[in-house]
């Protein structure tokens, strides 16, 4: 790879930096996408070494939790409960659409990656997809409430249950973020501050 090469797949990917999600950080701003690329990737190294998942490729995982969201360089991030089958298909495009102009490895290992984590047939891919979902879960959880809508009060509760399933570690870590979920919408309501209407 050239290092021009190498410098423009960057600059695209820095996109992810400034683009930013629905969810607001305990700092008071918006998450970008790339807060929440990196979390997805911490976690999944963070599981490194626990036995259920010792037959599970965790590099593999990173590497997926890493370059996931990277078609929203392109498209920007639509919130999950907004999002549309044309929207994903768009997003889908655009990514494979830069990732068929890589240099060689990259390009095949890429798109090796990106077919797998659409297919959701590997311990790999469903550890990847789980993981996205419960970062996107802790960071609301994190979040003020104030900045919560309406949906988000079940949704916090339903988002993800499916992707959780695969592994009994991740049921629990869904089952502990949803106790955490509910104290936090407990608490908002004994304060007065819950707008679930």
């Amino acid at each position: 790879m050239t290092a021009e090469k190498f410098l423009k797949i960057l600059e695209r990917a820095s996109k992810l930096k400034v683009n930013t999600r629905h969810n607001w950080t305990e700092a008071d701003r918006k998450e970008s996408v790339a807060d929440h690329s990196w979390r997805v990737a911490l976690m999944a190294m963070l599981l490194d070494g626990i036995e259920e998942f010792e037959s599970v490729d965790i590099d593999r995982v990173i590497r997926m939790c890493i370059i996931h969201d990277l078609g929203e360089a392109f498209t920007g991030d639509v919130p999950s409960f907004e999002k549309t089958g044309s929207d994903e298909k768009l997003e889908e495009e655009a990514f494979d659409g830069w990732v068929a102009k890589f240099p060689e490895p990259q390009r095949s290992e890429w798109h090796s990656l990106l077919a797998e984590m659409k297919e959701l047939q590997t311990q790999e891919a469903k550890l990847y997809k789980c993981l996205d979902k419960m970062e996107a879960l802790i960071s609301h959880d994190e979040a003020d409430i104030s900045t919560w809508l309406p949906i988000e009060y079940e949704l916090q509760l339903t988002y993800g249950v499916e992707e959780a399933q695969f592994s009994e570690y991740t049921k629990l870590l869904k089952e502990t973020i949803d106790d955490i979920t509910r104290q936090k919408i407990a608490d908002a309501e004994a304060a007065g501050m819950a707008k679930k209407d």
